[in-house]
């Protein structure tokens, strides 16, 4: 089916653009959504004639979205969710998850402007795209922590907390405890004839101070 653009649609084309498209995703999405109509010859007209005022009217959008962005540039929401000591998270963060979380920053946006590939599921930071306006996007992180305290030091540190971490330097300290253990005792524990010589230490110097007096 041939439509044409109302506004820039991502790997499609820009406002104006007729372009193909399969059936489905335009009547399903594209022409319900207002973001396109179907390219015939009445069509074409009113858009000829819409064309000076959608392009004025899409400017001051994309700067409104722009100024957004802008005040949403390194804006960072936490997510408390459940997970084993390996990070994996039981269940997932979704986009609408994240579209709640940054609409509690101040921030009001849809969960369809929420671009993921799939659902989020290990602790961590992930970048992930919120779309402001068809030619406008900010990158937000989302902090997926098993508390607020985890969050803030995965912040901090770019690292994710997990169990695994915390495990694995109880048994380095572990292991340093048992291998200087052994060290140690054989530092404090003398063979009968060290301990002998010992003795006998004092009682030679005891003789040659008295040579000395003498």
């Amino acid at each position: 089916m041939e439509i044409i653009l109302l506004e820039r649609i991502e790997k499609l084309g820009q406002m104006g653009d007729v372009v193909k498209v399969k059936p489905g995703y335009a009547r399903n999405f594209l022409l319900p959504q207002g973001k396109a109509l179907r390219a015939n010859k009445a069509n074409l007209e009113r858009f000829e004639t819409e064309k000076t005022q959608r392009e004025a009217d899409n400017l001051t959008l994309r700067s409104e979205a722009e100024a957004e962005a802008g005040r949403m540039d390194k804006l960072a929401v936490s997510m408390v969710r459940a997970a084993s000591e390996m990070g994996q998270l039981f269940g997932s963060v979704t986009s609408r998850d994240i579209a709640d979380a940054v609409t509690e920053a101040g921030f009001t946006i849809s969960r369809t402007q929420v671009v993921m590939e799939k659902a989020i599921k290990t602790l961590g930071l992930h970048d992930t795209r919120v779309r402001l306006h068809p030619e406008v996007s900010v990158t937000v992180t989302v902090n997926v922590a098993r508390s607020l305290d985890e969050a803030k030091t995965q912040l901090e540190t770019g690292v994710a907390v997990t169990g695994m971490i915390d495990d694995d330097d109880d048994m380095d300290d572990g292991y340093e405890a048992a291998t200087e253990a052994p060290a140690e005792e054989a530092l404090a524990e003398k063979t009968p004839a060290e301990e002998a010589a010992a003795e006998e230490a004092p009682a030679e110097e005891a003789a040659s101070e008295d040579g000395e007096e003498s």
